[in-house]
């Protein structure tokens, strides 16, 4: 399965098998006093306690354990600002193979440092979206290293698909499910699932209001790529890929657009209610039902907490 196929439901299944071996199954946590707060039932998919701390390891582990090995011999690259880079650096150690991470000027620390920690070999470039293909593509051409984009490979959408099949799976009675969206991996690959095992079940896309480039996208009926993201949900300043776009425009999906106040108000309910710290772009999708409980009343609700690599130096929060 190349990046230009689209993937499909069988996908996501081949994925989950593919994954069991290597990826942690998260646990659904509940809090009585935020479904009272919301007026509805909510269940968390705690992606936090994912390896390397969010879900973007279903994803990575699914396209380097996909590799034929003559493929995966060569390695992998990929650029990342984060999660992605540290979830396949991991997978890529696991399977005993190379990884090249591109990573942006001004990427987050503290994801910098756990993508170095797995051994990967850091490439640093400017922090622009055409920076960062100029300097993979070089990668590839040196070293024959196998592109894992972080949001738009086929392999990664199925990969992260299965996070939500194993809510279903502890939850098969959802209305809703909300998610957070930047390039649209999780959200494209949560739509495959709800499409193959739970079509009744609605799909909410949280967004930042500062990077809405989903909501113009599915508004326009064609991919916007020309928004300059400002907005402290770092993990969701990628700009929608086009198979993304495509499967999320065929299966369906309503994009929540939700200010970063918002998000870091509902990062530190979520402290305070979960004891589970998470980063604003995790965070965001509890935001939204915050912001718009009128869509949400009286349903059952599962929700994806993305990620919880925090730097524990900046809290959003904190006084400086």
């Amino acid at each position: 399965m190349s990046m230009e196929t689209l993937a499909r439901f069988e996908d996501v299944l081949d994925a989950a098998a593919r994954i069991a071996p290597h990826a942690l199954v998260t646990p659904v946590l509940r809090a009585d006093a935020l479904d009272a707060l919301v007026g509805c039932t909510l269940a968390f998919k705690a992606e936090c306690r994912q390896r390397k701390g969010a879900f973007k390891f279903r994803g990575a582990c699914n396209a380097v354990f996909a590799l034929a090995e003559a493929d995966a011999a060569r390695g992998v690259v990929t650029h990342s600002s984060g999660n992605h880079g540290a979830s396949l650096a991991l997978a890529a150690r696991m399977r005993g193979i190379p990884c090249h991470v591109v990573v942006p000027e001004g990427a987050v620390r503290s994801k910098v440092a756990a993508i170095a920690a797995e051994g990967a070999v850091l490439h640093r470039c400017a922090p622009t979206i055409a920076a960062r293909e100029t300097a993979c593509a070089q990668v590839q051409r040196d070293t024959g290293a196998t592109l894992v984009h972080p949001y738009a490979d086929a392999r990664v959408i199925a990969g992260q698909g299965t996070a939500v099949l194993e809510l279903l799976g502890d939850h098969p009675d959802l209305d809703v499910v909300v998610v957070p969206v930047g390039g649209g991996g999780l959200a494209a690959g949560t739509a495959l699932t709800l499409a193959g095992r739970a079509p009744h079940v609605r799909l909410f896309l949280a967004e930042p209001a500062g990077a809405a480039d989903t909501l113009q996208s599915l508004q326009r009926g064609e991919r916007v790529t020309d928004v300059v993201p400002d907005t402290i949900c770092d993990g969701l300043r990628g700009t929608l890929g086009a198979p993304n776009f495509r499967l999320l425009r065929e299966l369906g999906a309503e994009v929540l657009a939700i200010d970063d106040a918002d998000s870091i108000a509902a990062m530190r309910l979520l402290l305070e209610q979960l004891r589970l710290l998470v980063e604003p772009s995790s965070a965001i999708a509890l935001a939204a039902i915050l912001r718009h409980p009128q869509r949400f009343a009286g349903q059952r609700v599962g929700v994806v907490l993305s990620g919880g690599n925090v730097d524990l130096d900046a809290l959003p929060w904190a006084t400086p």
